[in-house]
């Protein structure tokens, strides 16, 4: 497939909307240019784990792999990391909370808990750096008493306290199903708008803390994103049609 020359600026879902997975894939690829052959070859071998594990996930309209895709090019284009170890927990971000027996090796219908084994084996391939931020992002058993969404928050800022690359990656990941809400159909929307919206501020907080590790141009690259989360939240719940 052929792609254009500017497919290194266009925006990420732009590229979704009209190149599809095979776009963002180019895209990657043009982005990992930059890295010596050792960190290439582990990006590479992180996309094809995330592109196995997740091959016949969807997310609404599209394949789950987008999503990961997105958030790693969001990382190193417009966050600027070089740090190979968070560029790939972001393209594994949600491999231990959606396939933990799989990444395992394990029978996904014991009934055993196999989030311990999945970061173990992610720590073996990938080493125990990745593993650590990719459990960071990793949602917990949910306490099936209280409100999934409440304790959804509660996570994200007890663990993003702790580890400020791993804040990182989830703002990469909060900015693709923030900003990202308009590119939802269906009830979803509302649903996600519902999820998302009490996380901006917490963000905002988070992203402007010194010891994260990102430049002050990104982190107002970062903080103009969360406003137009806000604003396209805001469209959504406080204006409905």
């Amino acid at each position: 497939m052929e792609f254009p020359a500017y497919l290194a600026t266009m925006p990420m879902h732009a590229i979704t909307e009209i190149h599809g997975e095979p776009g963002l894939l180019a895209r990657f690829r043009l982005e990992i240019e930059a890295f010596d052959e050792t960190a290439h070859d582990r990006l590479v071998e992180a996309l094809d784990l995330a592109a196995d594990l997740h091959r016949d996930d969807r997310r609404v309209r599209e394949p789950y792999l987008n999503h990961l895709l997105r958030v790693a090019i969001r990382l190193m284009h417009h966050y600027q990391v070089r740090d190979v170890d968070v560029i790939v927990a972001g393209l594994l971000h949600d491999a231990v909370e959606d396939h933990p027996a799989e990444l395992a090796g394990l029978d996904p219908g014991s009934g055993a808990d196999a989030t311990p084994a999945a970061l173990a084996a992610l720590s073996d391939r990938f080493g125990a750096r990745v593993a650590r931020l990719v459990a960071a992002v990793t949602n917990p058993a949910y306490d099936p008493g209280r409100d999934r969404d409440e304790q959804y928050r509660e996570h994200v800022a007890a663990s993003l306290e702790r580890d400020p690359w791993a804040r990182v990656i989830k703002v990469s990941d909060f900015t693709d199903n923030g900003v990202g809400v308009i590119h939802t159909v269906g009830p979803k929307v509302a649903r996600a708008a519902t999820k998302y919206r009490p996380l901006v501020p917490v963000f905002r907080d988070l992203v402007a803390r010194p010891d994260t590790p990102l430049s002050p141009p990104v982190k107002q690259h970062i903080l103009a994103q969360l406003d137009l989360a806000e604003e396209r939240f805001s469209a959504i719940l406080d204006h409905p049609t």
